[in-house]
C-alpha cells in the first residue's frame, strides 16, 4: 500500500508541512454550479478504500428520512433517491457525505411509527416498501461499496403479531403441546412474577406475559427451541437477501438482569448465522458500563454509552475539557476489545434515535459541535452518524415524554414530503433554520465539514484500523494519540479549548520526524516547525 494519499481539503499546506510529491494537498473548496463542494484529486488505492467492520455508518430512521411518494412517511426508496448524498460511489468527488455503511431502524411489519414492535418479522412494513425496494437499495449500495445492516429487535415482538395471537390461543384451548404455548414469557398469577420484571395482564385468556418495555410489547421465551430457531430463520432470511448484518435492540435483555445467560446466547446465535456468513456486521445496543458491554464483546460489538451523550467522555471533551482523558480512555478501550475479540470494535456515537440530538447542546455556533464529530470520527472502530447531525438538525424529549421529538422530518429543502413522527410535540422554532440545500452551497458550513471529516478519515486508514496508542501532553489539555497499521503510522492531535496551543513533539522520536498531513477545526489552523506544534482553537491535526 502507497503511504500516503493525495487529497484536496479546505486549508492550505500549513508551514512545516512536507513537499506537495509526498503530502496531500489541502486546498479551499471549489464551488460547483450546483453550489456543492468540489474535491478532485483524491487517490485512494482499491484496498486503501476497503472498508472492512470498521466504517462510518450512518443511522436512518426510516420513517423521517425522505419521502418518495409524498404521503409525508420516509421509505426505503427515498433513501435509495438519497444514495448520492449519502455516498456516490466516487471517493475522488467530494459531492457526497461520504458514508460507508447505513443502519436502518426497524423495516419490518408494525403498527407503530418507530417499528420496533413487529407483527411479521418477514414482511416489509407497506408504509416504508417492498422486499424488491430493499433488495435495489441493498444492491445500489453494495455497488458503491456501501454497507446496509438493519436494526432487528428480536427481544420482543408487537401485540399483534402472529407468533402472539398463537401464544394466546394455545392457552385458551389449553393445548400444551404446541409450539407456542411457551413461546412469550408467562406465568398464571402476580404471585409467579419475578422480581424487578413487569407483566402485563391478558384477559382472554386469563394470564401474565412478561412486558419490560410497553404492554403492547411481549417478550419471547429463548429458553424455548423453537424461538431461537424461528429467529435464526429470520435473520438467515434477509442475509441471504443481502443485508451485511444486523443492529440488535435491548440486546442485554434477552434474560433480563442476568448477562452471563444473555451473552452466551449471542455467542451462540451469532455463531450460528458466522458459519454461512462470515462476513457479518454485528451491533448490539448493551446501554451499560464498560465493564457490562464486555461481556458481550466476546460475540459482538456494542455501542459506546460511556463516551456518548448529553455527559459522555466525547461531549465533556468538546466543551474544553482535557482531551488526555478522552485519548487515554480510547486507547484502554480499544486494547481491552481486541484483547477479547480481535473482530470486536470501538462503536462510538454522540447521539441516536433515543438519546436527545447532539446539536442542540453542544451547538454549531460554539464550535463544540465541530469538535466533537473531531473527537468521534477520528478515532478508531466503526463510528456512527445519526442522520441530520451533518446538518446541525435538533430534536429533544424537553418535557415531553415521547422520542419522537428525538426522531424528526429529515431537512431537505428540496420539496422532500416527509413528515415529523405522530406525537411531536417539539418546538418548530428551535428547529435548525438550514437545510441540506441551504449547506451544499456554504463551504463553510457543517454540511462541507462532516464531508471534510470523512474524507480525512478515509485518507488515513490507520485512524479507524490500527493500534491505538494515547499521547498524553502534560500541563495541557490537548491530548491526541497514534496509530499504526500494516507499517503505516497516523498521530491524531485534538485541540479543545477556545485558544490556540502550543507543544512540544521533540520528546517524542516518532512524533519529532512527522509532518502535517490535514488540518479541520473551528480556527482551522495548524503550524509544525523544529518539533513545535501550534494548533488552532477548536482543531484537530492528522501527522504522518
Amino acid at each position: 500500500m502507497r503511504r500516503f494519499l493525495s487529497f484536496i481539503l479546505a486549508l492550505m499546506l500549513p508551514a512545516g508541512a512536507l513537499a506537495l510529491e509526498d503530502m496531500p494537498v489541502m486546498k479551499h473548496y471549489p464551488l460547483s454550479e450546483q453550489g456543492e463542494a468540489v474535491v478532485n484529486d483524491i487517490a485512494f488505492s482499491a484496498d486503501e478504500r476497503e472498508i472492512g467492520n470498521d466504517g462510518v455508518f450512518y443511522e436512518i430512521f426510516v420513517s423521517s428520512f425522505s419521502d418518495s411518494n409524498g404521503d409525508g412517511i420516509g421509505d426505503l426508496r427515498g433513501i435509495l433517491n438519497r444514495l448520492d448524498y449519502l455516498n456516490d460511489g466516487d471517493p475522488t468527488s467530494g459531492l457526497s457525505l461520504g458514508v460507508d455503511g447505513l443502519w436502518l431502524t426497524p423495516i419490518f411489519a408494525s403498527p407503530s411509527y418507530h417499528k420496533y414492535d413487529v407483527t411479521d418479522y418477514d414482511a416489509i412494513d407497506p408504509a416504508f416498501g417492498t422486499e424488491d425496494d430493499l433488495r435495489e437499495l441493498v444492491q445500489a449500495c453494495h455497488e458503491r461499496g456501501v454497507k446496509v445492516i438493519l436494526d432487528l429487535p428480536i427481544n420482543h415482538t408487537g401485540k399483534d403479531c402472529v407468533w402472539f395471537r398463537r401464544f394466546l390461543n394455545a392457552h385458551l384451548m389449553g393445548n400444551t403441546e404446541s409450539d407456542y404455548y411457551d413461546f412469550y414469557n408467562w406465568c398464571g398469577d402476580a404471585s409467579m412474577v419475578p422480581p424487578g420484571r413487569h407483566y402485563a395482564l391478558s384477559v382472554s385468556p386469563r394470564l401474565l406475559y412478561e412486558a419490560n418495555f410497553s404492554d403492547s410489547m411481549p417478550e419471547l421465551n429463548f429458553d424455548h427451541p423453537a424461538v431461537r430457531a424461528e429467529m435464526l430463520r429470520v435473520a438467515r432470511r434477509y442475509l441471504a437477501l443481502g443485508v451485511d448484518g444486523f443492529r440488535f435492540d435491548a440486546a442485554k435483555y434477552i434474560y433480563l438482569g442476568d448477562h452471563a445467560k444473555s451473552a452466551a446466547f449471542w455467542q451462540e446465535y451469532l455463531s450460528a448465522l458466522r458459519a454461512d456468513y462470515p462476513e457479518l456486521y454485528a451491533v448490539g445496543e448493551v446501554w451499560d458500563s464498560d465493564a457490562i458491554t464486555d461481556l458481550y464483546a466476546g460475540s459482538m460489538s456494542c455501542f459506546n454509552f460511556t463516551a456518548s451523550q448529553t455527559n459522555g467522555l466525547i461531549a465533556e471533551t468538546a466543551k474544553g475539557g482535557n482531551a488526555n482523558r478522552l485519548t487515554a480512555y480510547l486507547e484502554e478501550r480499544t486494547r481491552t476489545l481486541r484483547a477479547i475479540n480481535p473482530q470486536t470494535h470501538l462503536s462510538l456515537f454522540i447521539a441516536n434515535h433515543d438519546t436527545d440530538r447532539a446539536a442542540g447542546y453542544l451547538t454549531i455556533a460554539s464550535g463544540r459541535m465541530q469538535m466533537a464529530a473531531n473527537l468521534y470520527l477520528l478515532s478508531p472502530g466503526s463510528p456512527f452518524i445519526y442522520y441530520g447531525e451533518e446538518i446541525g438538525l435538533r430534536g429533544s424529549r424537553g418535557g415531553a415524554t415521547t422520542d419522537a421529538n428525538r426522531r424528526l422530518a429529515m431537512r431537505w429543502g428540496d420539496g422532500d414530503t416527509v413528515a415529523d413522527p405522530v406525537g411531536t410535540t417539539y418546538d418548530p422554532s428551535n428547529q435548525t433554520p438550514y437545510s441540506v440545500m441551504d449547506l451544499l452551497g456554504n463551504s463553510n458550513g457543517i454540511l462541507t465539514y462532516y464531508k471534510r471529516l470523512l474524507m480525512i478519515r478515509h485518507a488515513n486508514p490507520e485512524i479507524a484500523k490500527g493500534v491505538c496508542r494515547a499521547l498524553p501532553f502534560t500541563d495541557t489539555k490537548v491530548g491526541g494519540f497514534l496509530c499504526d497499521w500494516e507499517g503505516n503510522r497516523a498521530a491524531v492531535i485534538h485541540n479543545p479549548t477556545t485558544s490556540a496551543k502550543t507543544i512540544s513533539l521533540v520528546d517524542d522520536p516518532e512524533l519529532a520526524q512527522m509532518q502535517i498531513a490535514a488540518v479541520i477545526g473551528v480556527e482551522d489552523t495548524a503550524e509544525l516547525s523544529d518539533g513545535i506544534l501550534t494548533i488552532g482553537a477548536q482543531t484537530s491535526v492528522v501527522l504522518r
